[in-house]
């Protein structure tokens, strides 16, 4: 009786592609049947995303941050190998690294700079060994402005870098203070993809209102940033460098009229106004697969600006990302397609 419910089961999804069509994991069923590793391959969905908000945990990373806050603990247990593992499973092609919360900068600034290159030369090596899965976002020393213009230098240089991962903020500064200037002419004059991610700064990580800080200071350190850099006349004075937001831009694209109010007395550092340069930036979709952020996100900009994401390991699997951007129903296939891959791949060329 098991043997012939298992074929009539093994048939079904065969004939009528189940798996692929409703995005069943059948790695998950296979405890319960044993189903030919030729039906896995042939029903999970075509490798084709590419994820732009993908985490890795090199070792000396681990043994810098290990007990400090805003560490989730699904970046301490990070392999390749289950990174490869979720891209299989979600048809991502390939996934830009790039390290998290609690980042590198704790106050000493030796340290940063060792973690750092330490993390970048375990981030080349691993684009290495599997160059058509993997891309390198190089980690950066800040607050350290003359660290982090060497470490610019050695990851395109040397390693080959694809592009540069920053945070929201450090400490009490922000993306757009003055003392970063240095660090975004450079990136500018290398044409720099540049992706930030939030975090919580100093003055905000311990309010006491009832949930972690990763609940609503991440999108509010996003939406300071994007302000810092673009009424400090950043982004109208480097136009070369692309700026990718995580979480669809935190709250600034809901924000963006009220913000675009302010812009009256910047006028000398952002002419066209902040809804104009905020136009120009990317944004992932990492934690922002929901009616609110999307419909907040395409008021501001159009899908050409848009990249799939998953923050991997802690923010869930890419096969369920994919799934919820697909049961939106906010996107056309085209634009689909479009977020899944091409936006990225005009920004990354090396992953075509």
């Amino acid at each position: 009786m098991v043997d012939r419910d298992r074929r009539r089961f093994l048939a079904s999804l065969s004939s009528l592609g189940v798996a692929a069509a409703a995005g069943v994991d059948l790695s998950a069923l296979s405890s319960l049947f044993p189903i030919p590793s030729s039906l896995l391959e042939q029903t999970r969905p075509a490798a084709s995303r590419i994820d732009v908000h993908h985490h890795f945990a090199p070792p000396a990373w681990i043994a810098e941050v290990k007990g400090r806050p805003l560490l989730q603990a699904a970046n301490t247990r990070w392999t390749p190998e289950q990174s490869i593992d979720d891209m299989d499973r979600g048809g991502v092609a390939a996934a830009m690294v790039s390290v998290t919360n609690p980042g590198l900068w704790f106050g000493d600034r030796e340290a940063t700079r060792r973690v750092a290159r330490a993390c970048n030369d375990f981030g080349a090596k691993l684009v290495q060994d599997h160059a058509k899965r993997f891309g390198l976002f190089a980690a950066m020393p800040l607050p350290d402005v003359d660290a982090t213009l060497a470490e610019i230098a050695y990851a395109y240089d040397q390693l080959k870098a694809d592009g540069i991962g920053l945070f929201t903020s450090y400490g009490d500064t922000w993306l757009g203070n003055p003392a970063y200037r240095p660090v975004m002419e450079e990136l500018n004059r290398r044409k720099a993809v540049v992706h930030v991610h939030p975090t919580a700064a100093n003055c905000c990580r311990n309010l006491d209102y009832g949930v972690a800080p990763g609940t609503m200071e991440y999108g509010t350190d996003t939406t300071r940033a994007i302000i810092g850099v673009t009424f400090s006349g950043d982004a109208a004075r480097f136009p070369g460098i692309r700026f990718i937001w995580s979480h669809a831009g935190g709250t600034a694209p809901f924000l963006a009229g009220r913000i675009d109010g302010g812009s009256r007395n910047a006028k000398d550092r952002m002419p066209n106004g902040f809804i104009a340069e905020a136009k120009k930036f990317y944004y992932d979709l990492a934690g922002a697969a929901n009616t609110g952020a999307v419909a907040s996100l395409k008021t501001l900009v159009p899908p050409t600006q848009i990249l799939f994401g998953t923050d991997f390991p802690p923010g869930g699997t890419s096969l369920d990302l994919g799934k919820a951007l697909s049961e939106l129903g906010m996107f056309t296939e085209s634009e689909l397609r479009a977020i899944n891959r091409e936006n990225a791949v005009r920004l990354l060329p090396r992953l075509a």
